[in-house]
């Protein structure tokens, strides 16, 4: 498959806080265990709400919205997925305590923008995604908070009218690689 061009993909990452520290209270066994626990979880979310798991990196999950097809609601379903994510991990951590097994938290960016898909490789060949978009999203992950979903001001605009979200503005935030960007944390409205 060719390259494709898309003008607006939303690119959702995770990563476990403390990942290292965390993962040496562990056996390899159960730190493989506990992994596979929350990326099927996540695997699960990401059908639900119609999002393409891209690729896990070590103990960070990336999915994007809005391919291989455009998709109206893409947004939207990328940071409902990102909350329960959220969600999910939280209920994890009090299951994990009650078991006296190390639990990880978790910091969650989304970030929407243009970016370019394909098919890369001979062996083990994937579907993946280049471009701003992608390396911008990673740093919204890297700046949010435990616990918190954190979104760009990009993304914040295209879905601020969404009467299922309040937002809080972080303001500027100084970003590697990027300056500063203007970063909300998202929540769902019950």
């Amino acid at each position: 498959m060719n390259a494709r061009d898309f003008n607006l993909v939303s690119i959702l990452f995770t990563d476990f806080k403390s990942f290292t520290q965390t993962a040496e209270k562990m056996s390899p066994q159960s730190l493989v265990e506990e992994i596979n626990v929350c990326f099927k979880a996540f695997d699960l979310i990401s059908e639900k709400y119609k999002i393409e798991k891209i690729k896990t990196i070590g103990d960070s999950y990336m999915a994007a919205g809005g391919i291989p097809k455009p998709d109206k609601d893409a947004l939207k379903n990328i940071v409902l997925a990102g909350l329960e994510m959220q969600r999910f991990m939280e209920k994890r951590q009090d299951e994990n305590r009650e078991t006296e097994i190390p639990a990880f938290e978790m910091r969650l960016g989304i970030h929407a923008g243009p970016i370019v898909a394909g098919i890369v490789g001979v062996k083990k060949f994937q579907y993946d995604v280049w471009g701003d978009t992608v390396n911008t999203a990673s740093r919204i992950e890297s700046n949010g908070m435990v616990g918190k979903v954190n979104i760009s001001e990009s993304l914040y605009h295209l879905i601020k009218n969404e009467d299922c979200f309040s937002f809080e503005y972080r303001g500027n935030i100084q970003a590697k690689g990027k300056g500063e960007l203007k970063m909300y944390f998202v929540e769902a409205v019950s």
